[in-house]
């Protein structure tokens, strides 16, 4: 069995709410990319870490669906993923409580109860969904 590996750094300065800090990938497609209270919990324009959860659910979702489906002799013409993390306050803390996966494909020749089968596998088994300790539902439309 292979084994990949994939990493990501991340840099701080200064407080929990007054501070900054800034993340990379392994790949360079983020570079010293800022992130800060206000990224994650305002409006302010960067990332943070659920948005960068919510990219990774997405495209990892979207992925396993596309080998569940052209494993089944149906490719995709097309998948849609959006991903909405829910990060709520708990006692001592947060916590990622939710993930709401909403998506619109075109498969072709294919009936909405096989395709919901195969969504729902997608969901359970992709590594993304695996890693995470929270409420993942779907919301599935075949077109």
């Amino acid at each position: 069995m292979a084994t990949i590996k994939r990493n990501a750094s991340a840099h701080w300065s200064g407080t929990g709410k007054e501070g900054k800090g800034a993340i990379t990938t392994q790949s360079g497609v983020l570079s010293d990319t800022p992130y800060s209270f206000s990224r994650r919990f305002g409006d302010e324009k960067g990332t943070n870490p659920e948005e960068l959860i919510a990219a990774a659910h997405a495209s990892c979702f979207t992925m396993a669906l596309a080998f569940q489906l052209s494993g089944a002799g149906k490719p995709p013409e097309s998948l849609d993923t959006k991903a909405d993390v829910s990060l709520e306050q708990v006692e001592g803390g947060w916590k990622i409580a939710a993930v709401a996966l909403t998506l619109k494909a075109k498969v072709a020749g294919l009936s909405k109860d096989e395709f919901m089968k195969l969504a729902e596998t997608a969901k359970a088994n992709c590594p993304v969904s695996k890693v995470l300790n929270a409420k993942i539902t779907l919301d599935a439309t075949l077109e």
